[in-house]
């Protein structure tokens, strides 16, 4: 039997925060205890202790296997970098965003989910990671080979989520242009003809496959038991369009518009942790705050930015003046959208995953990650 207990803590329970301790036995919450504790328990000194965060969507492993335009690093040490990265910001339970989908005209745009999936299987099975990994493949509608790239997986290899993105120029994201230009003028080094004839392909792509590839991402989500996600959803249209498809979590609505109409359709919203942080959305569309003060925030993603995640949490506790609330979009609200159920809450009998942190100026300072009872940052 390994046990553990946190004691002198400040507890972020599902519906309130008080103080007290938590036991940790044998990779599980076995207790949540107020009063006095065992003198060997660990003393917490007041901080405040939360469950593990949970990601559903997030870059940052793309970020690691390609740290620059046209630099392709080591899948391996890249999955352990991403790995210990999101440990030390508190996030016990990621969705690693995996791209399915390539653009014939650009190189940065091959093929790599099947390989990069199967690398980190494989470092899965051999426990060889810190924290809880599942799949999320990023289904991109305009792209030629979507269907193909779906085909490779199956039900075996844990796809936990499957968003429908679609990136054609002019809708969604991208309504104005301008800042997909600007992207690809510093990202990727296109000039004023190359952007053109990129985006040109891209509609002819849409226009060719988007029907098709919409419908079987949908059938390929229900084959292979993953949750169902819209992305950039920016009108009332489109937001009835996901609710068709059964589509229950919608990532990034663009526009407070599509936002209102997720709530009225029953889906989870999710928001970027970078645009609330930031009080605004890089690419101009409606600001996660906004959303968050009329209610229609659901779920915090770090998107780009780990660390954003448990600073997203401490903001919206100031806005709500609600701490349980608040990390509810982290934990337990993202974890039952996905369909865990045995995580997310400080409660017995739940996963031995939770974060210890402080506030320093508002500002949280995390000093401790534990996975299932074991200190992993």
């Amino acid at each position: 039997m390994q046990e553990t207990v946190l004691a002198h803590a400040t507890l972020i329970l599902p519906d309130q925060m008080r103080k007290g301790h938590v036991v940790l036995r044998d990779g599980t919450i076995a207790e949540i205890g107020e009063g006095a504790a065992p003198r060997s328990a660990i003393d917490c000194e007041g901080d405040h202790i939360a469950p593990g965060l949970v990601e559903l969507h997030t870059d940052n492993l793309e970020r690691h296997i390609q740290p620059r335009p046209g630099v392709n690093w080591p899948h391996a040490a890249a999955i352990f970098a991403h790995d210990a990265e999101l440990a030390g910001c508190g996030i016990t339970t990621v969705f690693d965003a995996m791209r399915a989908g390539s653009i014939p005209s650009r190189k940065d745009y091959a093929p790599y989910a099947r390989e990069l999936a199967s690398e980190l299987i494989e470092q899965r099975q051999s426990n060889a990671l810190r924290i809880s990994h599942f799949l999320h493949l990023r289904a991109e509608i305009c792209c030629a080979s979507l269907l193909e790239e779906l085909a490779s997986f199956g039900p075996d290899d844990r796809v936990g989520l499957v968003s429908l993105m679609d990136h054609t120029p002019g809708q969604r994201q991208f309504r104005d242009t301008q800042a997909l230009e600007t992207y690809l003028r510093s990202k990727v080094q296109m000039n004023d003809r190359d952007i053109a004839e990129y985006f040109a392909e891209l509609h002819e792509l849409s226009a060719r496959n988007g029907v098709a590839h919409e419908a079987g991402a949908v059938a390929f989500a229900g084959r292979v038991g993953a949750v169902l996600a819209s992305h950039d959803d920016t009108t009332a249209d489109e937001v009835a369009r996901s609710a068709a498809h059964g589509i229950r979590l919608a990532e990034f609505p663009t526009t407070r518009e599509a936002a209102e109409a997720c709530h009225r359709h029953s889906i989870r919203t999710i928001m970027g942790a970078p645009n609330l942080i930031r009080g605004k959305s890089h690419s101009g569309n409606v600001a996660a705050r906004e959303l968050a003060e009329a209610g229609l925030l659901d779920i915090i993603s770090s998107d780009y930015v780990p660390s954003a995640l448990l600073s997203a949490a401490a903001l919206l506790a100031q806005i709500w003046d609600d701490w349980p609330r608040a990390i509810a979009c982290v934990t337990s609200t993202p974890a039952n959208a996905a369909g865990l159920k045995d995580r997310g809450r400080l409660e017995a009998g739940l996963r031995g995953d939770l974060i210890r942190f402080r506030l320093v100026n508002g500002t949280p300072a995390l000093r401790e990650t534990w996975v299932r009872g074991q200190r992993v940052s």
